[in-house]
């Protein structure tokens, strides 16, 4: 039986930046030639990119650990650093980017939510290369003999989660028959038995019913309990949380067990509602399944009253038969093209998706917090200010006073004197530390070059 993948953890690491060189014009006749050290190579991103052509996770379920290729360092005579080429993971539509948090492991934010073909989100960006020296260049600095490290990149755990893009989802206790609907309405041959919990995994069927086409996901049969993860609820109402349509089976004939189906009606309701509170509110059709059996027109119409009463389509049909089903998929295809139209209209355009994940990025490595450790000990944390640390040659006086001045110029002195840091307390950054002199003291007034960090 093939397995359904839908929650994977996958190590993504950007490729490390190229070094700058620090380098000279050195010519006959140009005896006093000035700085050509060329620019470091980009590192490649690692992107996560949504894909129609996929249905699964499976190809991370084996393969955990995934790396961009470096740029190369910068060379002499102006001469730049190869960038990285991008590492491309491909992933199904509807599937949840999320953060790791390092030390427990548990989701620290959310990344993205791709829901389009072809969108994107850069998961692990490349490390920018080092500047050469020819950036350095100032009014007062004429020949700068320094240059920057290339940026290692990040390396960090994230975790995807697929969830169904299905257009209606078959929901109800075990063994209503939502499996026998779905091989019904569409080309699906899922698992059909007479005992509960047949379907263990969510089965997809295209349907085609007049002019609607739509897909509809037999979702695996929910219990009470099951939002508050009782049986496999939680991994089962996940799949429910994308389809814009809910079509409630119910078995009016009881079951084996002779459940009351007006119960069973409000049980999986309650668990729809306790499981994520827009569900409550998601249209829904109401199917009474095996209508087929004899003497059951009294519990049909009791069903019918109910269903009606909260604002819901009712159908009574046999999947085993065929008796009303093609009511049913027409009536279904309706309403989902009418949602449908109703999203896109809602919707912003496409082109605009993979920008505002890449703002938010952006928006999280401009980012920075003061911590004190202890007394008179101080840390700064953020991938911008952190970049500026690791790039910085600190076996050069020179690169070390540009470090220093361009942390106050992106605020780090205002907010470590702001937080109580004072004259000679430490200050901690990435693997680095040294002692805090006060703002006036680094002189980040002066000129500075006019190419900033990308922090």
């Amino acid at each position: 039986m093939s397995q359904f993948t839908d929650i994977c953890r996958i190590n993504v690491k950007g490729g490390d930046g190229g070094a700058g060189c620090m380098s000279f014009r050195r010519e006959a006749y140009v005896p006093k030639g000035g700085p050509d050290g060329g620019d470091g190579g980009r590192g490649g991103n690692v992107v996560i990119q949504a894909s129609s052509q996929l249905s699964s996770l499976i190809d991370y379920r084996f393969k955990h650990h995934f790396r961009a290729e470096r740029g190369t360092h910068g060379q002499g005579s102006r001469r730049d650093g190869k960038s990285g080429e991008d590492l491309i993971l491909k992933v199904p539509m509807g599937t949840v980017v999320r953060e790791l948090d390092p030390d427990t492991q548990e989701v620290a934010y959310e990344i993205a939510d791709l829901t389009h073909d072809g969108e994107r989100v850069i998961v692990a960006p490349g490390g920018t290369g080092g500047r050469g020296n020819t950036h350095f260049v100032t009014p007062t600095r004429r020949a700068p003999a320094f240059a920057e490290k290339g940026e290692p990149a990040e390396e960090h755990w994230i975790e995807l989660e697929m969830k169904l893009m299905a257009d209606a989802a078959l929901v109800g206790m075990p063994s209503v028959g939502k499996s026998s609907l779905i091989a019904r309405m569409s080309a699906a041959r899922p698992k059909i038995a007479d005992y509960p919990f047949t379907t263990l995994v969510p089965n997809l069927g295209m349907v085609r019913a007049g002019d609607y086409s739509y897909v509809v996901a037999d979702v695996p049969g929910l219990i009470e309990g099951a939002s508050s993860g009782r049986g496999l609820g939680h991994q089962f109402l996940r799949h429910i949380e994308r389809t814009a349509l809910i079509m409630h089976v119910v078995d009016i004939t009881g079951g084996f067990e002779g459940r009351d189906p007006i119960e069973d009606y409000r049980i999986i309701n309650q668990e729809l509602a306790a499981y994520a509170s827009e569900l409550a509110d998601r249209p829904q059709i109401v199917v009474a399944n095996k209508c087929d059996v004899s003497g059951m027109t009294e519990r049909v119409a009791a069903l019918k009253e109910v269903a009606i009463a909260d604002g819901h389509e009712f159908f009574a049909v046999s999947a085993l038969t065929g008796a009303g089903m093609q009511t049913l998929m027409l009536a279904c295809g309706k309403r989902v093209a009418e949602l449908r139209r109703e999203l896109a209209e809602d919707q912003e355009p496409s082109d605009l998706y993979d920008e505002q994940w890449e703002r938010r990025r952006r928006e999280r490595d401009r980012a920075f917090t003061v911590v004190c450790e202890s007394t008179g000990i101080w840390r700064v944390i953020g991938r911008g200010v952190e970049r500026l640390c690791v790039k910085t040659d600190w076996e050069n006086e020179e690169a070390v006073i540009y470090f220093q001045r361009a942390l106050g110029k992106i605020g780090v002195d205002a907010a470590l004197e702001e937080a109580g840091c004072v004259a000679g307390d430490e200050v901690r950054i990435a693997g680095y530390s040294f002692a805090y002199e006060g703002a006036e003291e680094y002189g980040y007034e002066e000129d500075l070059p006019i190419e900033d960090e990308e922090a």
